[in-house]
C-alpha cells in the first residue's frame, strides 16, 4: 500500500447546526427587525476549520461531540460527505446538538449566538488514542469547548510531537498552564485588544498585538480583516499579508477558512509566510462568494 502523501491535520472542536438569518441591520436590544431569509448550515468553528482544511488537501480527523437528533445526524453526514475521519465524533444520547443562530445584515456584517449542546460533553479520553496523531502535522483548537478538553488534546499531542495551533475565539482568558503548549496562537483584531489591551484597528497595531502576545506564545496570527494579516514569529521580523480587494458578500465563517487553510498549509511544512499567503487568499475567496 502506497502512503498518502496528504498533510493529516487534527482538529478538536465544537460541532453547531447554524441557521443562517439575512436582514437589512442586525437588531437593538428590544427590536425586531424583518429579515430576507434564512437556510440551515454546517458550522461550529472546530466543523467549519475540519472542512476548510478538508479542501486545502488535508486529511482530516475530527474529534468532538453530537446529540443523538437530527442536528447531529446532519452534522456528521456532512462531514462524511467532505471526506473528514469523523469517527471519534462522539454521539451523546440525552443532549441536543450543538447549534446557533446568525444574522448577516446588509453590509455583510454579522452577529450570532451559540448554544454548546452536547460540545459541552465532549469526552477527553480518546484524545490518548496513538492514532489520532498518526503522522499528524498539527492540531487545531478553538474556544468552543470546554477548557479541560482543550488541555487535555495540548498535552496529547506535546505528547505525540505535533505542533499545536489555537483560534482563540470566542474571547475567554487563558491559563498559563495551557498557553504554554500553544505553538501558534491565531485570533481577529477584537480577540487581540482582549488579549493584549492594545486597540487595534489597522494592520500597525494588529502587528503591535502580535508582537506583544508574542511574549506568550512563540508565534502569532492577528487577522484584521480588510486591512489584512499580521503574523509574529517571536524574536523575528513581522509577517504583513495585505488584505484582497474582493467584493464582501459576508463575513461570515471567514476566519474558520483562515484557520483551517492555514493548518493545512502548516501541516505540509509551508513556509509561515506561505501559509498566512494561502489561507488569506482562502478567506478572501470564501468573504465574495
Amino acid at each position: 500500500m502506497i502512503a498518502s502523501s496528504r498533510p493529516v491535520v487534527v482538529v478538536v472542536g465544537s460541532l453547531h447546526y447554524d441557521i443562517m438569518v439575512d436582514a437589512p441591520d442586525r437588531p437593538r436590544k428590544g427590536e425586531t427587525v424583518t429579515g430576507f431569509g434564512w437556510r440551515p448550515k454546517f458550522g461550529g468553528k472546530g466543523g467549519n476549520q475540519a472542512v476548510a482544511a478538508a479542501r486545502a488537501g488535508a486529511d482530516v480527523r475530527m474529534v468532538g461531540a453530537v446529540g443523538d437528533d437530527d442536528f447531529g445526524r446532519f452534522l456528521l453526514s456532512n462531514l462524511t460527505t467532505a471526506g473528514i475521519d469523523a469517527s471519534r465524533v462522539a454521539r451523546i444520547d440525552g443532549l441536543g446538538s450543538g447549534m446557533s443562530v446568525a444574522i448577516t445584515d446588509s453590509s455583510g456584517d454579522y452577529g450570532a449566538v451559540i448554544v454548546a449542546g452536547a460540545n459541552a460533553a465532549a469526552d477527553p479520553q480518546g484524545l490518548a488514542d496513538p492514532t489520532l496523531w498518526r503522522d499528524a502535522g498539527v492540531l487545531v483548537l478553538q474556544n468552543e469547548l470546554p477548557d479541560a478538553i482543550n488541555l487535555a488534546a495540548a498535552k496529547a499531542a506535546r505528547l505525540a510531537g505535533v505542533p499545536v495551533c489555537l483560534n482563540a475565539a470566542p474571547y475567554r482568558p487563558l491559563a498559563d498552564e495551557f498557553i504554554a503548549l500553544v505553538d501558534t496562537l491565531m485570533v481577529n483584531a477584537i480577540e487581540a485588544e482582549q488579549f493584549s489591551g492594545c486597540p487595534v484597528g489597522d494592520i500597525a497595531s494588529a502587528v503591535g498585538a502580535a508582537r506583544q502576545l508574542s511574549s506568550r506564545c512563540a508565534t502569532v496570527v492577528v487577522t484584521a480583516g480588510g486591512d489584512g494579516v499580521a503574523g509574529m514569529h517571536r524574536g523575528q521580523d513581522p509577517v504583513v499579508v495585505p488584505a484582497l480587494p474582493v467584493q464582501l458578500i459576508s463575513t461570515h465563517g471567514a476566519g474558520d477558512v483562515f484557520a483551517g487553510t492555514f493548518a493545512a498549509a502548516l501541516a505540509r511544512d509551508h513556509a509561515f509566510a506561505q501559509c498566512l499567503e494561502a489561507a488569506n487568499q482562502a478567506a478572501a475567496i470564501h468573504v465574495s462568494t
